[in-house]
């Protein structure tokens, strides 16, 4: 199983989540984790990088919509960087991509963020 996660902050302070390899079923719940003690934390915006993720399923993609659903409970909001059309394309095709921010990177998002600061 080829999995990885690392959390580091943007200079903005804002928290991204770094995934690597196969996001499912059986690594999904330690995304969840990671995501609730940030929530749990008092950080009102997360990042999650999808860059380097090969395979990515529906549990996954449920968990990604549980931690965008409690951030805005709390006024916030979780933004991803998916540059790989592939996984890009399960956004697009379930219209999620109308739902989260997506940006091709982190500079992307760091501009992004801090325009709707």
């Amino acid at each position: 199983m080829n999995f990885g996660i690392d959390t580091y902050n943007l200079e903005n302070g804002v928290p991204v989540i770094k995934l690597e390899g196969e996001v499912d079923v059986y690594t999904a719940p330690q995304l969840k984790q990671q995501m609730i003690s940030l929530l749990e934390s008092g950080t009102k915006q997360i990042v999650i990088d999808l860059t380097k993720v090969e395979y990515f399923d529906s549990t996954a993609l449920g968990v990604l919509i549980g931690g965008l659903k409690r951030m805005r409970e709390r006024d916030g909001n979780l933004s991803l960087i998916c540059p790989n059309p592939r996984i890009r394309r399960v956004f697009e095709i379930t219209g999620l991509d109308k739902v989260f921010d997506i940006y091709n990177s982190v500079d992307d998002a760091r501009t992004g963020i801090e325009l709707v600061s």
